[in-house]
């Protein structure tokens, strides 16, 4: 036989009342980015101008950027992202990053010759099978 406390007496009945969660910090938050900020400039000064649309220049300063702005985050109870992280990152982002967008790519026609070839050639293909079926069924008493 077993002793001990049956699920009554080890569990408590009444209900828990939630951690009070600490309030986020957001003056102290603002003050924690621009540190990651001027750490993520520095890192980028090292880096040639020209290379800064080029991510796999810069995607371990890149990296560290978002480590610290998260882990600044969680330091002054502040969830991340927050609305404050994620516009601090868009003011880097329009900093170093506003003249990389790529140009608009223009979709044009090919040439009439190979667009009546890529039409054609389906409805060929589609035509055949057709013919080859329909000429099967008509043998099938001899190819039985």
């Amino acid at each position: 036989m077993m002793s001990g406390m049956s699920a009554t007496d080890s569990f408590s009945t009444e209900p828990t009342l939630p951690r009070p969660r600490k309030v986020c910090n957001e003056s102290r938050l603002k003050w924690e980015m621009e540190v990651c900020g001027e750490d993520f400039k520095k890192d980028m000064a090292h880096i040639e101008p020209q290379h800064w649309c080029n991510l796999t220049h810069f995607i371990s300063e890149y990296h560290l950027f978002t480590h610290c702005t998260e882990r600044k985050s969680l330091i002054v109870d502040c969830y991340w992202p927050n609305p404050l992280v994620e516009s601090y990152i868009i003011r880097i982002h329009k900093h170093f990053f506003s003249n990389c967008t790529l140009e608009q790519v223009v979709w044009v026609d090919p040439p009439d010759d190979t667009l009546t070839i890529l039409i054609l050639i389906p409805v060929f293909l589609t035509l055949a099978m057709i013919s080859l079926v329909v000429w099967c069924s008509k043998r099938s008493d001899i190819l039985a």
